[in-house]
């Protein structure tokens, strides 16, 4: 897919002087619920009520939506307050009833997304359509996929797409429910630039406390918009209580987030910026110098161990290792998450090197 100026055709149209926000609960639970929370988040910057209505669960058992009726109620929340309406599709047959309802903007789940062969059945059943699609990033993280499905879409004549980052899934430990990792959605960004990109800070989040911090990164990497999960009793909420945060503190959020200029036409600042981007330019060949010598003395390793017939990993100094490069690490003001995932990467280039060598 080329990059199109007329995928953000449908964000234009709202004419907003901030980023576009979409608020709603998780599930719709009931009529008056959906209800309430509607006219509170009328009185907000928010343009577009989301719900879930049919809830896929990670296991049987927990609420899994009220299903198509919640669709009326999404339609009279929208007949009394005037907020666009948006839900989550996961079949053709999602399709077609949220159609009939007139919802406003469909978008495709985590779950939906790794699949093209679910992906494509949706793009049919919305051939032509001018609704709106949002498509979440997919549970694992895969660039490819993600714009694979977006491109399906596409090719079926939906034009006016946009993606939503959610995050994603890892089985390391972290503050997240679903690790943001930034860079995907920023190459996402680098490679479609006219693909609108929604923040789904919720469900990276997994607790309400982090909700404004993962908001105002995304206004600072230039996202347009935000969509947040809200509910009026948030602890009694029949799904992802821990996320979902009251309409008044939504409220509260967007006063104080804080948007960015994209640039400044300053020549003091283009001169401080350009003095600084030429130390980091310095100091990424130091570190690409320090890494080659490093990986010289993993190669000098593997010569050593294919000369012994030792194996090529040892735990005990593995783990010696990473228990203090994360104390040090600390020393320099550097997160754990962030050493783990260095030192991770540089051993298993080491490991490559050496399994190289050993093989040779």
């Amino acid at each position: 897919m080329e990059n199109k100026k007329e995928l953000r055709t449908w964000l234009d149209q709202f004419n907003l002087d901030h980023p576009l926000v979409i608020a709603g609960p998780c599930s719709a639970e009931t009529e008056e619920q959906v209800l309430k929370i509607a006219h509170q988040l009328k009185e907000t910057d928010t343009s577009v009520l989301r719900a879930g209505i049919w809830k896929p669960r990670t296991r049987p058992g927990n609420f899994e939506g009220v299903g198509a009726l919640g669709l009326k109620w999404l339609q009279k929340a929208k007949e009394e307050t005037g907020l666009l309406t948006t839900t989550e599709v996961a079949n053709p047959i999602h399709v077609d009833l949220a159609l009939k309802h007139d919802v406003d903007i469909l978008w495709i789940g985590a779950r939906t997304t790794v699949s093209p062969f679910n992906i494509q059945e949706i793009a049919e059943a919305l051939k032509g359509t001018d609704k709106t699609v949002l498509i979440k990033n997919p549970v694992n993280p895969d660039l490819s996929l993600w714009l694979g499905a977006v491109e399906r879409f596409y090719k079926q004549d939906v034009k006016n797409l946009g993606v939503i980052h959610r995050g994603f899934s890892t089985y390391e430990k972290s503050k997240y429910r679903n690790n943001p990792e930034w860079q995907i959605a920023i190459d996402l960004q680098t490679k479609f630039p006219d693909l609108p990109l929604i923040l789904d800070p919720s469900h990276i989040a997994g607790r309400r406390d982090i909700i404004t911090d993962l908001c105002q990164t995304a206004l600072d990497l230039n996202y347009d918009g935000i969509m947040v999960e809200t509910h009026y009793d948030p602890d009694h909420a029949w799904s992802d209580a821990q996320q979902q945060i009251t309409p008044k503190a939504l409220d509260q959020m967007t006063r104080d987030l804080k948007i960015r200029k994209e640039v400044s036409q300053s020549q003091d600042f283009q001169e401080k910026l350009a003095s600084l981007r030429a130390k980091i330019d310095v100091i990424d060949n130091q570190l690409l110098d320090i890494l080659g010598k490093r990986m010289k003395v993993a190669d000098d390793i593997g010569e050593v161990k294919k000369e012994k017939n030792v194996a090529i990993l040892q735990s005990t100094r593995w783990n010696e290792i990473l228990g203090k490069m994360i104390l040090d690490g600390k020393e320099h003001n550097l997160s754990e998450e962030f050493i783990l995932k260095i030192f991770k990467a540089i051993h298993q280039e080491s490991i490559n090197h050496q399994e190289k060598i050993l093989n040779e």
